[in-house]
């Protein structure tokens, strides 16, 4: 009896402990690590998502590319595997739309970026990421300008010479790099710094927030100022996954991300302000360069790249910055 008394108790117990298992379990593989605006928006996300379902939804994210590198996350989503990541021209490897996200030398400034995004481009990008890929934008997120750090000053194209350079899978960053004379080495971002640590690779480049939570200051002296792409990604959830949430859950979810994007964008906005400064403070040299020199030399090289339909997309771009 007591024996059985006992073993009640645990039963009792255990059972006040118990916590209810989610309707919906969501897990999102990050390329950033946990220090990023962009991780702790999905962590103000997932907050609001228990908070407004009552448990129903749940929210685990993977900082620094743990759960798999980002084009695996993609196809991992479209398989079923896992739920959500950021991404944006990596996404032209399925639709070429997408090399527009990320364009070197296309965009010069974040108000820009807002216009495209809020145009007919932008609302194609978003249909066509949906219909080709399978993914669901849920918003977007500034990345700022990308800049190239290495451990030589770069002030013009010549400077580049020799220089071994990790760009991210995309064409048109592999196309603009090589043109300007550098090598270029498509690699995942989670191999970056040790490969930066090891000497494989000479160079990288990334928006400063990128770069400072990375812990590239560690490996690399300079920072030079080419801000070659001025881009943004997109939260996204596959859309097979988002089809099964029940409607009143569907609901919550939307609104949700869109108070992620209002919370994300005031972190980013914050830390714009300070990360030059924390970059200097932590040995990095800021190098202004040859601005004109790194567009003439680039030259043709990606609009050449691209189809007609595309080129014809890119002149209208450009047209309407150089009336502005």
């Amino acid at each position: 009896m007591k024996y059985i008394l006992i073993t009640s108790s645990f039963l009792f117990l255990g059972s006040c402990n118990y916590k209810k298992e989610p309707e919906i379990l969501i897990r999102a593989s990050l390329l950033v690590g946990e220090d990023h605006t962009w991780f702790q928006a999905f962590e103000y996300f997932g907050k609001l998502l228990e908070e407004r379902s009552g448990g129903r939804i749940v929210l685990h994210s993977y900082a620094s590319e743990q759960l798999a590198k980002e084009i695996e996350a993609i196809r991992l989503i479209q398989t079923g595997v896992i739920d959500m990541t950021t991404t944006s021209s990596l996404l032209s490897n399925w639709t070429e739309i997408m090399t527009f996200c990320e364009m070197p030398f296309l965009l010069e400034n974040p108000d820009q970026v807002v216009d495209l995004i809020n145009g007919p481009l932008g609302k194609r990008i978003e249909e066509e990421m949906l219909e080709k890929t399978g993914l669901r934008p849920l918003g977007y997120f500034q990345a700022g300008a990308r800049h190239l750090t290495s451990n030589r000053p770069i002030k013009h194209p010549d400077d580049l010479k020799g220089l071994i350079l990790r760009v991210p899978n995309v064409p048109s960053f592999v196309t603009a790099w090589e043109a300007l004379g550098a090598k270029t080495t498509p690699m995942a971002f989670s191999e970056v710094f040790t490969s930066l640590q090891q000497g494989t690779i000479d160079a990288q480049e990334n928006p400063l927030a990128l770069i400072k939570v990375s812990g590239f200051y560690e490996v690399q002296k300079y920072v030079n100022l080419t801000g070659h792409v001025v881009s943004w990604t997109y939260p996204v959830i596959g859309e097979k996954q988002f089809q099964k949430f029940p409607d009143d859950l569907k609901k919550i979810f939307l609104q949700a991300a869109v108070d992620m994007q209002a919370y994300e964008r005031t972190l980013f906005l914050e830390n714009e302000k300070k990360i030059k400064e924390e970059l200097e403070a932590l040995g990095m040299t800021f190098v202004d360069v040859d601005n004109a020199a790194f567009i003439q030399t680039c030259g043709a090289a990606i609009y050449n790249t691209l189809s007609p339909e595309m080129q014809e997309i890119y002149k209208t771009i450009k047209t309407v910055h150089e009336k502005n």
